[in-house]
């Protein structure tokens, strides 16, 4: 008995047999052409609310390039300067998001479109409770630069509360900051909005609380990072972006996560205190107001 066969769209005629095959190898292959891309955030943290909207970004901006490319978390959740050593050195990771430097951007290739618009620039204060009466009862900038403050000693946020005249102790390690300030080694620990809920939650037992009254302010470039000589999927993340800015979908993106968080700040309450932000590159996009976020414009 021949074998059946089913007529193509063209000339000639399939035989079934070899149609079921070409099926299954389309079905089980993975999709041919799409190139991971590993993000700097390990899947073991997949939960881990501050990761969510960038790695969202990224996804969205990767979908608009109009490259084949997948967006995937990486193994190891690693320290910040080993994070970015890795990058660098083309040790599986491929994009990292963090605070722009100059030695950042002369190591690394940044994509120079602040991803949160600037809202890790907005620092509200993690202190003790016990300290609760205290930071309400100052009164003055210079009052408040003579509390000490902690940071991570290689965060580019060290040296710009150094700069600006405000007493700050670093740290190695991030989670050894929470433990200075509930010793009393530190009297504050200035958090962006994007991070001080989140720290607030996983931190029940050591009594935090937001500072009443301050919030810093500084011009702070969040941008994505690739290797020097990755230029194609740098290109590829900057048109996405680019493309996300202009129809909107990025701003929507920014308002899911980020509006009740805004709101629940309570910034046109606050005392503003402006810091210079001495660690900007000429190449910062300033200029660009759509690409920041502003109380005064909203969202």
């Amino acid at each position: 008995m021949p074998l059946m066969t089913i007529k193509s769209s063209g000339a000639g005629r399939l035989p079934l047999t070899r149609l079921w095959i070409l099926l299954a190898y389309l079905l089980a292959a993975p999709a041919l052409g799409t190139e991971p891309v590993i993000y700097a955030w390990a899947e073991q943290m997949a939960d881990d609310k501050r990761g969510h909207y960038p790695i969202e970004l990224l996804k969205l901006a990767l979908a608009k390039s109009g490259q084949d490319y997948r967006a995937t978390p990486s193994k190891y959740n690693l320290p910040q300067f080993r994070t970015l050593r890795h990058l660098q050195m083309n040790k599986g990771i491929d994009v990292v998001w963090t605070l722009s430097s100059p030695e950042r951007e002369e190591e690394l290739l940044p994509i120079r479109i602040p991803i949160d618009r600037g809202l890790i620039g907005w620092r509200l204060l993690l202190i003790s409770t016990k300290d609760e009466q205290t930071f309400a009862q100052v009164e003055s900038v210079e009052q408040l630069k003579n509390l000490r403050a902690g940071q991570g000693h290689d965060w580019p946020d060290y040296p710009i509360l150094r700069d600006n005249g405000f007493k700050v102790s670093g740290s190695a390690n991030y989670d050894g900051l929470f433990h200075m300030l509930e010793r009393g080694h530190i009297r504050y620990f200035p958090r962006s909005l994007t991070e001080i809920q989140h720290e607030l939650d996983t931190h029940p037992d050591m009594n935090f609380m937001i500072a009443p009254k301050w919030v810093l302010y500084y011009p702070a470039p969040l941008y994505f990072f690739v290797r020097k000589d990755n230029i194609q999927l740098a290109a590829a993340i900057e048109r996405g972006l680019e493309i996300a800015i202009s129809d909107g979908s990025m701003r929507t993106l920014f308002t899911q996560h980020f509006a009740a968080t805004i709101a629940n700040a309570q910034l046109h309450e606050r005392t503003i205190v402006p810091v210079n932000n001495p660690l900007l590159t000429a190449e910062t996009p300033l200029t660009r107001s759509d690409l920041w976020f502003s109380p005064e414009q909203g969202f």
